[in-house]
């Protein structure tokens, strides 16, 4: 399951840095609008510059930033890929240049919550329960298409050799993970990494429809595991995997299904690397022939698990930039403590995963 590629002499892979002295790959999970707090982690990272980026996995919202990252990496460097990853986020969001019809899908579909339970958003939660958005968006109307095919260069991130990049999607019909390589991807890749199927079509690709890749792995870590040369996985995650809390409510139900679903496959590699690890460490299986995954994680900690589910669906500029400042503060804390383990030893314990 974690068997290896032969590592390279010592080289630098990847996005490089001009101060990089170390190599990681990324694994982007997905989670709506906490996606702007990833947005913040590669943000740090990025300006940091002592990093270089081998392979990025994602799902969702984390497809979504690690696409626009490497297309503005492509175009303008560390600075490029900063600058495209702002214009994104301002892009998406509700105070960017959404037209009304789209900010009213928007509103609709994903039942934005702007901190009042009015009875309008109470009746659209409700409503989009018992129907599809083959009832209530026949045309198929994503605004995040507009927004991808604005912003992204698909030509140029298929001739990407900087980096490797896995986008992960869910098959309707197999219920299998598929994962596409930056040399086929496309729009409709991207997109059907993030479908929603309560908001939007499935996205057929080849013929075959497609959900969101969270459901069958948020992100996928086993490509990282066969394609790539680093040990290194640095983990970005943004869904809480505990709250020390019942939930009562429907929505409260509702919201912590849907956390325990998205980590479910993530917690399963988790628990697969650490197995390896051990057997290897036991002298019970080759490290020639095995990867011994080192695996680091940011997180945005209890501040970040504070905010209620729903809250992915907040679309507002201010939250955004909210949780980007976050995402830096944790990528910057995680760096001070944890770069001179990278290479050597594992920052994320798997024992309890």
């Amino acid at each position: 399951m974690t068997g290896r590629t032969a590592k390279g002499p010592g080289r630098l892979l990847g996005m490089v840095g001009p101060s990089a002295e170390k190599t990681v790959c990324l694994a982007l999970q997905g989670g709506g609008a906490h996606g702007a707090f990833t947005w913040g982690v590669l943000d740090y990272l990025l300006e940091d510059g002592r990093l270089a980026i081998e392979a990025i996995t994602g799902a969702s919202a984390g497809a979504m930033n690690a696409v626009v990252m490497v297309e503005g990496w492509l175009e303008g460097g560390r600075d490029g890929a900063r600058e495209q990853l702002r214009k994104f986020w301002k892009r998406v969001s509700l105070d960017g240049v959404l037209s009304p019809i789209q900010r009213s899908l928007f509103d609709q579909f994903l039942n934005y919550w702007s901190g009042v339970q009015s009875p309008a958003n109470l009746w659209g939660g409700a409503i989009s329960h018992v129907t599809s958005p083959y009832d209530l968006n026949p045309l198929d109307i994503n605004p995040l298409r507009d927004a991808l095919n604005e912003m992204i260069d698909f030509e140029r991130v298929r001739t990407c050799k900087d980096t490797k990049l896995f986008v992960s999607a869910t098959n309707v019909w197999t219920g299998k993970i598929r994962v596409f390589t930056a040399p086929e991807l496309t729009v409709d890749h991207v997109l059907a990494s993030a479908c929603l199927p309560t908001v939007f079509k499935a996205v057929e690709i080849d013929g075959e429809p497609y959900w969101d890749g969270g459901y069958t792995g948020n992100p996928a870590l086993f490509p990282l595991f066969y394609e790539t040369h680093t040990d290194d996985i640095l983990l970005i995650q943004i869904n809480p995997v505990e709250r020390r809390v019942t939930p009562q409510t429907a929505e409260e139900i509702r919201s912590r299904l849907t956390e325990v679903t998205f980590n479910a496959n993530l917690l399963y590699e988790l628990r697969a690397i650490n197995f390896v690890r051990r057997l290897i460490d036991e002298g019970k299986l080759s490290q020639d022939e095995y990867k011994r995954v080192l695996m680091h994680r940011i997180h945005g900690g209890p501040e970040l698990d504070a905010y209620a589910a729903s809250s992915r669906f907040n679309a507002r500029w201010d939250f955004f930039k909210k949780l980007k400042d976050l995402g830096r503060a944790s990528a910057r804390a995680w760096l001070q403590k944890n770069y001179q383990a990278l290479g050597q030893e594992s920052t994320l314990d798997l024992s309890n995963a």
